[in-house]
């Protein structure tokens, strides 16, 4: 299975989600679209326990922590989708996006454009002001799109937000990761274990 993790906004906890679902299924990971210094491969393989995961090699790796439309354009780079191609594998595959799905890629294209209809999309939601509104407008956007889709809740639990949420997408909820002190090897493993049936039941 392919499963592909976006989130609701910037800074909501993709990458953690991301290897947590790695850890539980033993999958490759891909980051098609990188921006910024910080590279997510990176921090996906300090994170996993496994030896089985490949990390795939991501087609465009922007310098500035921007929207890739902007950061290409200060490279003179032109993000083309049909060269974003996934990697060949028999194992599950976690691909983690760039920002939310309608984030621009270039003038005319999203990252909703790099999600086939195949993939199972895990959307990873984080209370905050104006997050009902982001995470209702992203699931139903997918769900109408006809995308099997399941969410992650970051941080604390705020059941106004989240009962909202759930009861008005009956999306599927993969789990929460709660507020750690920091995330390693030890903390990714338990919240795997935590998730790996619901993820598989997808």
């Amino acid at each position: 299975m392919q499963f592909f993790v976006t989130g609701i906004s910037t800074g909501v906890g993709k990458t953690i989600a991301s290897a947590i679902i790695v850890e539980a299924l033993e999958a490759d990971y891909w980051k098609p679209v990188q921006t910024g210094e910080d590279k997510d491969n990176d921090t996906v393989v300090r994170l996993i326990s496994n030896s089985k995961t490949v990390i795939h090699e991501t087609s465009y790796a922007l310098k500035a922590p921007l929207s890739p439309h902007a950061a290409a354009a200060l490279e003179g780079v032109y993000v083309d989708p049909n060269k974003i191609v996934e990697p060949e594998t028999e194992n599950h595959l976690v691909i983690e996006g760039a920002g939310g799905v309608l984030v621009p890629l270039n003038d005319s294209d999203t990252i909703l454009d790099i999600i086939m209809p195949n993939y199972k999309v895990i959307v990873v939601s984080r209370h905050y002001l104006g997050s009902i509104n982001h995470s209702l407008l992203t699931i139903q956007w997918l769900q109408n799109k006809g995308y099997d889709v399941g969410v992650i809740f970051s941080g604390d639990p705020d059941p106004a937000t989240e009962d909202v949420i759930v009861n008005r997408t009956k999306v599927t909820v993969i789990g929460r990761i709660k507020e750690e002190s920091s995330f390693d090897k030890g903390t990714i493993k338990k919240y795997a274990d935590e998730f790996r049936d619901a993820l598989l039941a997808m």
